[in-house]
């Protein structure tokens, strides 16, 4: 082993603290986070504007209602999605993407034009 290879820069350990693939990598929750299904349906589905929880239950079609709420909340709490009540009787909530949320949008239009794409080259799946 050479003394080169024993010793790790302190600017190397930082860039492996950043990647993806590793096991520590604060990005890696994010990445899993916007990789669920519910999660990036939900993201696109704010994409035009504020919406009601029965609105987004409608365009997600096969979403559970307890589902729905666990990713809204999740999405809440990375502050990805704004949850406004308005003191109305009955009350009335709305969800909206906030700007850290409307970032996502981006890389996700790209997923969703690759899956348009590809979609024909996967075959039917069995089982």
């Amino acid at each position: 082993m050479t003394a080169q290879s024993r010793f790790t820069p302190p600017s190397a350990a930082a860039e492996h603290r950043h990647d993806i693939y590793g096991l520590l990598c604060p990005g890696r929750e994010i990445f899993e986070l916007l990789a669920t299904k519910w999660v990036g349906l939900a993201i696109t589905a704010l994409e035009d504007g504020p919406h009601r929880f029965g609105e987004l239950r409608s365009r997600l079609e096969g979403v559970s209602p307890k589902v729905l709420t666990q990713t809204l909340r999740r999405l809440e709490d990375y502050g990805l999605v704004r949850r406004t009540v308005f003191a109305e009787v009955p009350p009335r909530v709305e969800y909206e993407l906030t700007p850290l949320g409307r970032g996502a949008l981006e890389p996700l239009a790209h997923l969703r034009t690759w899956i348009r794409t590809n979609t024909h080259r996967f075959g039917p799946r069995t089982g």
